[in-house]
C-alpha cells in the first residue's frame, strides 16, 4: 500500500532518519554539503510505502520550476529491497506530479549509487548535466524524465 502524505508523517521521518544515517556514512566529509539540500520540514508531496503494515520505503517531490518537480528522499529499507517497491513508488509519484500539472521529474543522486541509477534508468530517467546547486559537483549524478 502506498499512502500520500506530507513531512509531518512520523513513518516518513523515521525512514528519512535511516536514509540520513546511511548517506552520512557513504558521503563522508561531503555529507554536510548534501544535507543542506535535503531538509523535509515543509514538503506536502510525500509517498510512504507499507508492506504488511510496516513502513518499508518513501519518496518525496518538491517544486523545482513551473514545469518540473524534484524527486527527493527516495529510500527503501534494506529488508524490502529487490521487490519492486522503488518502481511502484516512482509510478505513483509520477502520477501525482501529472495530476499537479508538472511535465518533468528531475533528481540528483550520488555518482557511486549504481543501483539507484539502474532503477531510475529502467523507469525512463536519463542523465543530464548537473543542475542548480549540484553544477560542478563531481560526486553528483543528475537525471530527468519527461512525464507529459
Amino acid at each position: 500500500m502506498i499512502v500520500r502524505t506530507n513531512s509531518a508523517n512520523s513513518d516518513f521521518r523515521t525512514l528519512v532518519s535511516s536514509l540520513d544515517a546511511l548517506l552520512a556514512e557513504l558521503n563522508g566529509d561531503k555529507h554536510d554539503f548534501y544535507d543542506q539540500y535535503n531538509k523535509v520540514d515543509a514538503i506536502d508531496t510525500i509517498l510512504v510505502c507499507y508492506v504488511n503494515g510496516q513502513a518499508a520505503g518513501c519518496v518525496a517531490m518538491k517544486p523545482y520550476s513551473e514545469s518540473a518537480q524534484e524527486v527527493k528522499r527516495m529510500y527503501v529499507k534494506p529488508e524490502f529491497r529487490k521487490h519492486g517497491l522503488g518502481e511502484r513508488m516512482l509510478i505513483a509519484l509520477e502520477q501525482w506530479a501529472k495530476e499537479l500539472g508538472y511535465r518533468k521529474l528531475i533528481l540528483e543522486t550520488a555518482i557511486y549509487l549504481d543501483a539507484a541509477h539502474r532503477l531510475y534508468e529502467r523507469f525512463g530517467f536519463y542523465r543530464i548535466e548537473n543542475f542548480g546547486q549540484y553544477a560542478g559537483v563531481e560526486t553528483s549524478y543528475c537525471m530527468e524524465k519527461e512525464i507529459a
